[in-house]
């Protein structure tokens, strides 16, 4: 059975916003869609055409700036030139003249007021970015951001930005150069499995297309085949098996990559993120080299995985990333695990 998420579309102008839906003085509602656990903006040009771009603070990009695709700048007749960055270049258009109030945070990269394009298509590597995307880079350079899952919002917050009483903070991690700035805006979060601290990318991106079998264990919403998930290595994946046998598995749980290279899945009873305890949680299996090498060199430390929507669809979260922090509150589904660390 197909368990497809009607689509909230939440066209929200961008707006002052109120204490009443988690947000403070200066802060703004981004358009957005909301889909089976994915967030996507949804910005209106002034000629009538919408983007659509993903919301991944796990995805790609540098200096910034958001990125749409090479198909998206044709569509949008943007003319596209070269920026030189130190000894790298980068494809570039001004950004598209917004409608007022369905606009985005203009970038505020070494370009300028720029978007970067990408020759990549919408589908990539399985998972659809439609138009493009939002970065951890883009996301870091502009501050404070709130992912409401129950309300199905995304705040931009102002300066005035205060942590709820009820939320529970928990440090991150950033890759910085030598000045102290984060290279990529790849948060790094600790999680708790089995009582074992876990150190796992940040990761609203982490997509899930589950196979018939996979779709039936786990009960996860999708739309058009897709969902979210979070990723584990295979050898902590192996080490989990084993330990608990019980634990249920499904073989060939995910086809994110096609049909001809099914993955594994597994269900963890509970999780630990922020002193809060959610669960049962299903993590798709990844090589090991995935994330130990490619992912964590881009990290301040070696990761195990990714922790995405399917644990965050529980709280609504903030992650404050000039103060390398996270806030988790909790909107359902979860209970005190633990005194969470505080933070100064």
């Amino acid at each position: 059975m197909n368990h497809a998420l009607v689509a909230g579309v939440l066209s929200f102008a961008a707006m002052a916003a109120s204490p009443a839906f988690g947000g403070s003085p200066g802060s703004k509602v981004l358009p957005t869609v909301y889909e089976a656990g994915h967030f996507y903006a949804t910005p209106e040009t002034t000629n009538g055409q919408n983007l659509r771009l993903l919301v991944d603070t796990g995805g790609g990009g540098r200096y910034g700036m958001y990125w749409i695709t090479t198909a998206a700048a044709r569509r949008l007749l943007l003319k596209t030139r070269a920026c030189k960055i130190g000894d790298s270049s980068v494809t570039v258009a001004d950004v598209p003249e917004y409608q007022r109030g369905h606009g985005l945070p203009p970038p505020s990269g070494p370009c300028g007021n720029v978007v970067m394009v990408q020759n990549v298509p919408g589908t990539y590597a399985g998972i659809s970015h439609d138009d493009g995307q939002f970065s951890g880079s883009y996301l870091y350079a502009k501050g404070v951001w709130t992912f409401d899952y129950p309300g199905q919002r995304l705040i931009l917050q102002g300066n005035a930005w205060r942590p709820h009483p009820a939320a529970h903070p928990t440090p991150l991690g950033f890759q910085r150069d030598d000045q102290g700035h984060a290279t990529f805006g790849y948060a790094r979060i600790t999680i708790r499995v089995d009582g074992q601290p876990l150190d796992l990318l940040l990761d609203t991106g982490a997509t899930a297309h589950p196979t018939p079998a996979g779709e039936q264990a786990s009960g996860a919403p999708v739309v058009n085949g897709s969902g979210v998930t979070s990723y584990i290595t295979a050898s902590v994946f192996d080490r989990w098996h084993r330990a608990h046998p019980d634990w249920r598995v499904v073989r060939e749980g995910d086809e994110l990559f096609g049909p001809r290279h099914p993955m594994p899945i597994i269900e963890v009873p509970e999780v630990e993120i922020a002193g809060w305890s959610v669960g049962p949680v299903w993590f798709t299996e990844r090589p090991d080299p995935a994330f130990h090498d490619m992912m964590s060199s881009l990290m301040d430390k070696r990761i195990e995985g990714a922790v995405g929507g399917n644990v965050f669809r529980h709280f609504v979260m903030t992650i404050d990333y000039p103060q390398a922090t996270a806030y988790f509150r909790c909107a359902s589904g979860c209970k005190s695990a633990a005194k969470p660390r505080q933070v100064p």
